[in-house]
């Protein structure tokens, strides 16, 4: 393809309530949107960094900046551009893969589109829809939390997600496995809250039967997830930690993890989601699709991704409903505790032009040209 130009869109997005993790507490997304002009169809990506760099060092600011200064001249400067060539076009440039993602899935979908193809036909989705779990974040008491739980597990969702940190932790699980019984499936998210030294506190975990515990311990520390692995019975999951395929064959090598979350936005697009994806079925490591409260936009890509035959675990592929009152899409839903997914060419969603324009804080074009 030739590409146009570049758009950059800040859009603001209420959240329904509240989000709070070991990290911090969001109540609106200021989200950056990406959109290529490739003539015959414009694709659009969506940028999950946060507006602080909590989760990761990337913030939204910070990654309009570096397309605006870096990545969307290394576009205009190519003579003709596809999802495999960006990663190329990009590797002189250290990090961001949240910033790099954004271009990748505009990229993509505009290519998809010319094409015919859909998402989930490019990536190689064996499922046309899958399994949805939902993610529940710190409450201020257990009761809320109950609550709360009660109300997803009513609408169908099949995995429960709490976050953790210390001082909230055994007794809302001990809560919640009391409350609704052994069957549900239950897992939880430190996001990287504990030290090693929390080791046998943490496996006080191990009584509740939890599907999972998700990147306990920091993300640089491998060594502290292996030896934390062998104190825990739960099976160590790891989000953070993960940032390429690379990353995710090191990890399993070093036994710092048994089960592996993939979240496109950290590993730097859905090519490398891919491959990590490939690199975890052939060491008979489950995965699963992880989300950063996305839009429509991330949300197909995601559910696409999550129909790839490792993922065997349901993901944070919640109903659009979960987040957001209305979204800048038509909504996904809750269909028997699944999301269906996209079939339409690229991304297989459509804009809603009204709520976009309603959200919008600014726009940018960079014409290449």
């Amino acid at each position: 393809m030739k590409i146009a130009g570049i758009e950059l869109r800040r859009i603001a997005m209420p959240l329904v309530a509240p989000f709070r993790t070991s990290f911090g507490t969001e109540t609106e997304r200021d989200v950056l949107l990406v959109r290529v002009d490739a003539g015959d169809a414009e694709g659009w990506g969506e940028c999950v960094a946060m507006s602080e760099p909590l989760y990761s060092y990337e913030h939204v600011d910070g990654a309009a900046e570096l397309i605006r200064r870096f990545l969307a001249p290394a576009l205009a400067a190519a003579p003709a551009v596809d999802a495999y060539a960006v990663d190329e076009i990009f590797q002189p440039y250290k990090g961001h893969p949240m910033a790099k993602t954004a271009v990748e899935m505009a990229v993509l979908d505009a290519q998809l589109r010319i094409a015919g193809m859909s998402f989930g036909g490019f990536l190689g989705a064996v499922r046309d829809r899958v399994p949805a779990g939902v993610s529940v974040g710190i409450m201020d008491t257990v009761p809320q939390l109950l609550a709360a739980v009660e109300g997803y597990l009513a609408a169908g969702y099949l995995r429960i997600k709490l976050k953790i940190e210390p001082g909230w932790d055994l007794e809302p699980v001990r809560a919640v496995r009391e409350r609704f019984g052994p069957d549900i499936l239950l897992q939880v998210d430190a996001n990287t809250a504990y030290t090693l030294a929390d080791a046998r506190h943490l496996a006080r975990l191990d009584p509740y039967d939890l599907l999972l515990i998700e990147q306990p311990l920091p993300e640089d520390d491998l060594r502290g997830h292996a030896e934390l692995a062998k104190v825990m019975r739960t099976p160590v999951c790891l989000d953070e930690s993960i940032t390429s395929a690379r990353a995710a064959a090191d990890a399993i090598a070093l036994g710092a993890c048994s089960v592996v979350n993939i979240k496109p936005g950290r590993v730097g697009g859905y090519l490398e989601a891919r491959r990590v994806h490939d690199v975890c079925a052939a060491n008979g490591v489950p995965v699963w699709c992880g989300g950063m409260l996305e839009t429509g936009l991330g949300r197909a890509a995601n559910v696409a991704l999550a129909a790839l035959p490792g993922f065997v675990l349901p993901g944070d592929t919640s109903a659009s409903d979960r987040y957001y009152r209305a979204d800048i899409t038509a909504p996904f839903v809750l269909e028997d505790g699944h999301v269906r997914v996209p079939t339409a060419a690229g991304l297989g969603v459509e804009i809603d032009t009204a709520q976009l324009a309603d959200r919008t804080t600014a726009t940018e074009w960079i014409p290449f040209s």
